[in-house]
This record gives C-alpha cells, sequence and structure tokens, in this order.
C-alpha cells in the first residue's frame, strides 16, 4: 500500500472573521494567511466587505481590507494595469491577476491563496527566487556579434517583428508556470512555460546571432522536453498568450537542426 505524507503546513485551517452589518451589499473574501516567523499553520481569515464602497477588481477588495480592516494581510501589487505582474494569484480556482480580474466573473465568496506549488514567504507571496534564476539561466537578451554604428539602431524588418507578437507581451507573472503539473513535479530542473516562452523569443528573434548556443542550453531531458502538452499554461495565461505553442516551437527547431 502506498503512503503518502503531506508537506509541513499543508492543511489549511479556519481563521479568523472580520464581519461588518449587512446592508444588502456586502461580500465575503476568504483569503489565505501564512506568517512563518510566527510558527503557526497556514489559515483561511474571512473578511466581509461593503462593495458600494468598493472598485470592481480582487486588487481593490484587497487594498480596501489591507487600508480600512487588517493593515496585517500581505501582497504584492504595483501598477494595478496588468503589466508589472506583481499581483498574480489564484483567485476562484484560477491563476491570475487581482488587478485584471473583475469581481462580478466571481459567483460567491472570492477565495484567494498565493500562486500555488511555491514556498510561501507571507500570505499572498510566493517566493520566486527559483523562476528568476531559471530566467536568468536562458539568457533573456540580444547577443549579436555584428557591430553596428553607434548612431543607429539594430533593424529589423516589419515581417520579423511580427513573429514576435505572442511573445514579448509576457510580463513573467508566472500564473502559467505554476498552474503546469510538469513545473510542480520538476521545478529544481524544469523550465516551465515561462521561462521556455521567454527563451522562444529569443530564438525567433531574427537581430539575435546564438541561436544554436541558446538551443544547445535548452537541449535537455528535463529543461525542456519535460513539457507534456496539458495546456494549463495557455488557458491559464492573463495575456492571453499561447506557451504550449512556443514550446512546442522550440521542440520543432531542435528537430529541423538536425537535418
Amino acid at each position: 500500500m502506498v503512503e503518502l505524507r503531506l508537506p509541513k503546513n499543508s492543511c489549511v485551517g479556519q481563521g479568523k472573521a472580520w464581519s461588518i452589518p449587512s446592508n444588502g451589499k456586502t461580500r465575503t473574501f476568504k483569503i489565505y494567511r501564512y506568517n512563518p516567523d510566527d510558527g503557526s499553520k497556514p489559515k483561511l481569515d474571512s473578511y466581509e466587505i461593503d462593495m458600494s464602497e468598493c472598485g470592481p477588481m480582487v486588487l481593490d477588495a484587497l487594498i480596501k481590507i489591507k487600508n480600512e480592516i487588517d493593515p496585517t494581510l500581505t501582497f504584492r501589487r504595483s501598477c494595478r494595469e496588468g503589466i508589472c505582474g506583481s499581483c498574480a494569484m489564484n483567485i476562484d480556482g484560477t491563476n491570475t491577476l487581482a488587478c485584471t480580474k473583475f469581481l462580478s466573473e466571481v459567483q460567491g465568496d472570492v477565495k484567494i491563496y498565493p500562486l500555488p506549488h511555491m514556498r510561501v514567504i507571507k500570505d499572498l507571496v510566493p517566493d520566486l527566487n527559483r523562476a528568476y534564476a531559471q530566467l536568468s539561466s536562458i539568457e533573456p537578451w540580444l547577443k549579436s556579434e555584428s557591430p553596428t554604428r553607434p548612431d543607429q539602431e539594430r533593424l529589423q524588418s516589419p515581417q520579423d517583428r511580427r513573429k514576435l507578437d505572442g511573445l514579448y507581451e509576457c510580463i513573467l507573472c508566472f500564473a502559467c508556470t505554476t498552474s503546469c503539473p510538469s513545473y510542480w513535479w520538476n521545478s529544481e530542473r524544469y523550465l516551465g512555460p515561462a521561462v521556455l516562452l521567454q527563451a522562444y523569443r529569443w530564438l525567433e528573434d531574427s537581430r539575435d546571432e546564438h541561436q544554436g548556443e541558446r538551443l544547445d542550453n535548452l537541449e535537455d531531458p528535463f529543461r525542456l522536453f519535460r513539457c507534456h502538452t496539458i495546456m494549463n499554461c495557455s488557458q491559464t495565461c492573463p495575456k492571453g498568450l499561447n506557451p504550449a505553442k512556443a514550446i512546442a516551437e522550440i521542440k520543432k527547431m531542435m528537430i529541423q537542426r538536425q537535418f
């Protein structure tokens, strides 16, 4: 018989309940709370807020809770425009951005958790150190040996520029990576959808002259080929991008260069 043991602090308990008098416009938010410094297990705190005094986005509600109810609530946010990727979290069972997720899209209580399968620093803040180290390993910048004039940019045709559409828009929120089962179980070696999409962005750039070197760097049973085309990444991307297609294109490049 197989015996499975849950990791430490994997069971979420019931937390505090912050309620207000109901006026017909209140809504309940159930938010994951965890502070490793106090040694307690994770819990799910419940907050009621007056929606007549709140903005339309999930991030508006989180800011209202932090400002007016519980200042200890911790989460990342910055641009509030779906550009920086800071406020990526699991909302209503889906990885997305709190600043672009409408509260009207969520039925019933709003359940908010940090991005799954990552170490939690505190509350809704995941540890992204490994993900950024993996991003650094693919060298996400232009690499070219050809000299250019100091008074002129490196030119690219409109046709080649269009090949980067659907790639450069990635904001590195890692919503796709943390929705990938292959990354859940192999995050030490598999690069994950977000990093591989970034890798393809530079492989496809006509101005880059290190395509062979970049492909050599990805030639590994785990770094690239651990992808099993489950498609969670493409379904959850809040920017509507298709990391699964980018990974498939990299695999195609691997085969084509052998002939």
